[in-house]
């Protein structure tokens, strides 16, 4: 078995892609839409998403602006090589950090956390990988 892909519900198809793909440096790798059931989906993505790595979908249903997040929700983890510098990266292209880069509550592990533009939470873990892409740390 293998994790394909994470659904989120967003209130602004296009500002939800322009936050995935200029501020997280994800792909735009298909879209759909369904007028019939009146919605929108598109899914983004690294290095070609499946079946390399797992993809966000994004879900517009037309006319609906926002939802509740729940209290169930979590968030999406992403690796990065340098969690100091994918802050800044992230600031200057107008991301919002919400936890600033640190180890872990009861750790070593550097993390952070930054907010899309729906208030969906996503950490950013440090993690180094070798050429083949397996995991050094």
């Amino acid at each position: 078995m293998r994790i394909l892909h994470t659904m989120l519900r967003v209130g602004d198809l296009q500002r939800s892609i322009d936050f995935y793909t200029r501020v997280l440096g994800m792909q735009l790798l298909r879209s759909s839409e369904h007028p019939e059931y009146t919605y929108t989906r598109v899914y983004l993505g690294y290095e070609g998403g499946n079946p390399g790595q797992a993809e966000i979908e994004l879900t517009y249903n037309w006319g609906t602006t926002e939802y509740e997040l729940g209290t169930a929700y979590g968030h999406i983890a992403i690796g990065v090589p340098d969690v100091h510098a994918a802050c800044e990266q992230i600031r200057s292209a107008g991301g919002q950090v919400t936890r600033e880069p640190g180890p872990v509550k009861g750790g070593t592990t550097v993390i952070a956390f930054i907010t899309d533009p729906d208030g969906y939470k996503i950490e950013l873990i440090q993690r180094a990988w070798n050429a083949a892409g397996q995991k050094l740390d």
